[in-house]
Formats: structure tokens, sequence, C-alpha cells
């Protein structure tokens, strides 16, 4: 039987990954492009997918983990002064009750492998009612795309 593509790990683990899944405007080329955060700067790995649904919530997308959907994004290390900024971004809260929650995931990477990843979960009531995404892919969904994977 082939692992799932998206096996949640603990989510407080003593030694947290210092990978990043980001899928919504943290992406090349998105509003908030990971890559002005740092220094250092984040170090792109790859493309890849976890399991998910992907919402449209206007100006952002947000991701509610699980199911059959496939959600594509992009895999970079971080520093931990990143790690920090992007939870101040996603409005991390201690008691979850925040936009986004932190969650880590194992990512399916476009090339072959998997990485365990920090990933920001929206908060499932956030995305209640909100349209989704078919194709898993924000960027894709700006352009008015349909993407083939």
């Amino acid at each position: 039987m082939p692992e799932p593509l998206n096996a949640l790990l603990p989510r407080h683990s003593s030694d947290p990954p210092r990978s990043v899944f980001v899928y919504g405007t943290l992406r090349r080329s998105g509003s908030n492009d990971i890559h002005r955060f740092g220094p250092p700067a984040p170090c792109f790995r790859g493309v890849g997918c976890i399991a998910g649904t992907l919402h449209d919530l206007g100006a952002y997308p947000g991701v509610v983990l699980g199911g059959p959907g496939r959600v594509w994004g992009e895999v970079y290390e971080i520093a931990p002064a990143v790690e920090r900024a992007l939870d101040a971004l996603e409005e991390v809260q201690d008691d979850d009750e925040g936009e986004y929650r932190r969650r880590h995931v194992s990512v399916v990477m476009e090339g072959g492998g998997s990485v365990d990843c920090l990933v920001y979960e929206i908060h499932p009531r956030r995305a209640r009612g909100r349209p989704v995404i078919a194709s898993g892919d924000w960027i894709a969904h700006l352009a008015g795309a349909t993407v083939a994977r």
C-alpha cells in the first residue's frame, strides 16, 4: 500500500523541521514572496504537493489539510528568524485559534522523494463556505490557468 500523500507528523516536536512548504502568497512571485524574509535568504529546494483542499479567501488562499485533493507549492529551507517572521505574518497563536495553525507534513517532491516541512494551515472555520481552488495551485488560479499534473 503506498504511503499517504500527506502524513501529518506530531504538531509539537522537540526538533521541528527547518523546511517550509508554501502554497500561496509566499511562493515565488507571490505578493508575500518568501525571499522578502531574511537574512539569511530562504533556500529553494523544489516543488511538491500535499494532501488538502485549497480555498480562495480573496487576496490569499488557505489550505485545509487531508482528504483526496492535492495542493501544490514550493519547499524552502529557512532559518529560525524567518520562521518567526512567518509565524507573525500568518497570525499564529499558541492556542491554535489564530488565522493559521502551524502543522508539520510530509511533502511529496515533484522529482521524487519526500521532505518533512512546516506548513501553515488555515483555521478550518475561516475556510467554511469559501470557494475551493480545484487545481490546488494558487499561482495558476491567479493567472486563470488550468493546470494538468
